[in-house]
C-alpha cells in the first residue's frame, strides 16, 4: 500500500515534449492531469508498458509505485500541466531518481521524435 502524500507539485510539460522515462526508488507518486492531454507510459516489473490517457475532461488519478518507470508525454498543443502528489518530499542530494530507456517502445505513434 502507497504512503500517504507528503509533497505536492505541479509540472508543466510543452507540446510534443516528453518528462523522462525514470523511476523514483523510494517514493510512490500519484499524477493527474490538470490542463492539456498527456499519456503516462509505465513499465511494470514485468517489462510491460501500460499507457494511460488522461486530460482535463477526463481526468485520472494513477498511482506511480516506487521502482516503477515511467514517462508522460503532451499530447496537446499547448503546454499540459501534471498534479504530482508524492509520498516523500524532495530533499537536496536524495538521489533516488534514476534515468532508464524505454528503447523497446513505439515512439512514433505518439509522433514524437524520440
Amino acid at each position: 500500500m502507497p504512503e500517504s502524500p507528503k509533497m505536492i507539485y505541479l509540472t508543466c510539460v510543452n507540446p510534443n515534449e516528453t518528462k523522462g522515462p525514470h523511476l523514483h526508488t523510494k517514493r510512490d507518486s500519484f499524477m493527474t492531469c490538470i490542463q492539456g492531454k498527456v499519456v503516462f507510459i509505465v513499465k511494470d516489473l514485468d517489462g510491460l508498458y501500460h499507457e494511460i490517457i488522461c486530460d482535463e475532461k477526463k481526468p485520472v488519478l494513477i498511482c506511480i509505485p516506487k521502482n516503477f518507470a515511467s514517462a508522460h508525454l503532451n499530447l496537446s498543443d499547448k503546454p499540459s500541466k501534471i498534479l504530482v502528489l508524492a509520498s516523500l518530499a524532495w530533499k537536496p542530494n536524495d538521489n533516488e531518481m534514476k534515468n532508464v530507456l524505454f528503447d523497446d517502445y513505439e515512439w512514433k505513434k505518439w509522433n514524437n521524435d524520440k
